[in-house]
């Protein structure tokens, strides 16, 4: 568990979601956590799954599609909701789907 977790009382498997309609393309999510964003050829990001080491996978395009969050990047994915300028990345708990980080959450 991390201390950001501890902190917030999360436990539960979280994933994490970009509303690509919002999406302005700034990239600051693929700074922050490049493991679990990307952005693509059409400027937007994308969230992506966990690659085995050495290996390299694909984006995740379809409209909401979901990406987990590991443990160790979780303060960094939450980072990059709370600093995207076009308030799109969603991270909920699998469990129930309750936003727990994002736009829906202010």
């Amino acid at each position: 568990m991390t201390a950001q977790q501890e902190a917030d009382g999360t436990t539960d498997p979280l994933e994490v979601w970009i509303d690509q309609d919002l999406c302005t393309g700034d990239g600051i999510c693929a700074q922050y956590a490049p493991e679990v964003f990307e952005l693509d050829i059409d400027g937007l990001a994308y969230v992506k799954p966990p690659a085995p080491p050495g290996e390299e996978v694909d984006l995740l395009t379809e409209p909401g599609a979901t990406a987990p969050v590991p443990l160790p990047l979780l303060s960094d994915v939450v980072a990059s909701a709370r600093e995207c300028p076009g308030e799109c990345i969603h991270v909920r708990r699998v469990a129930d789907g309750a936003e727990v980080y994002g736009p829906d959450t202010a």
